[in-house]
């Protein structure tokens, strides 16, 4: 419920940081976007929201530089993919195999089935997906992937991501009807994250009955 709370308001509790940190809230959402992205353990932190909030702040505090945002938390998505990749690499196939409750096994299944249907461009795609984004860079690499090929799409997909959400924030982030509605907003920017995972569910029980 805690961890809810903060992404429904988490305009409020990135403001309340920039006033007790200052300009050290560059490293806690570069922390927060390399750790959301490099560990496997843990898909459940916020990405779109925190983003999107961030632009919004660096538009109404003017506390945060947008494009020095973008730059460090885009250095930050590249890493946390690339630590992600390496650790899959490490482990390997037998991380399908292994039963622990700090590895989500059904949706690392998940991940990789999507991977097999769209290939390198999942790594791009999976960038605005919550939890396969955690996932897709580790079945890369347990999987072997070409690591040339996967930074190509690393590099891509962390640019678009970082850039689309921090700009779209700090335009539309300060606008009254956002500012009045962030939490719903927030659940509308997850959901919509979701849609493209829920209709390849559907469209793989649509092949399997068929």
């Amino acid at each position: 419920m805690e961890l809810i709370n903060f992404i429904l308001h988490i305009d409020v509790h990135l403001s309340e940081f920039i006033q007790q940190y200052g300009a050290w809230i560059y490293a806690i959402l570069f922390l927060i976007v390399f750790v959301e992205t490099g560990l496997v353990v843990m898909p459940f932190l916020p990405g779109d929201s925190l983003l999107f909030a961030a632009g919004a702040l660096a538009a109404s505090t003017g506390v945060m530089n947008p494009w020095l945002l973008i730059l460090l938390l885009f250095i930050a998505a590249v890493m946390g993919d690339t630590l992600n990749y390496h650790i899959g690499r490490y482990i390997g196939p037998r991380v399908f195999e292994m039963k622990s409750r700090f590895i989500n096994k059904e949706a690392l299944i998940k991940t990789h089935t999507f991977f097999e249907l769209h290939g390198g461009k999942t790594i791009i795609i999976a960038r605005f997906m919550p939890f396969i984004r955690t996932f897709a860079p580790f079945v890369a690499g347990a999987g072997a992937m070409n690591y040339k090929s996967f930074l190509c799409f690393n590099v891509i997909g962390g640019l678009l991501w970082v850039s689309s959400f921090i700009i779209a924030g700090y335009f539309f982030g300060s606008l009254p009807f956002v500012k009045e509605n962030f939490g719903h907003l927030m659940l509308g920017i997850i959901a919509f994250s979701l849609l493209p995972a829920v209709f390849e569910f559907i469209r793989n029980k649509r092949q399997k009955s068929r």
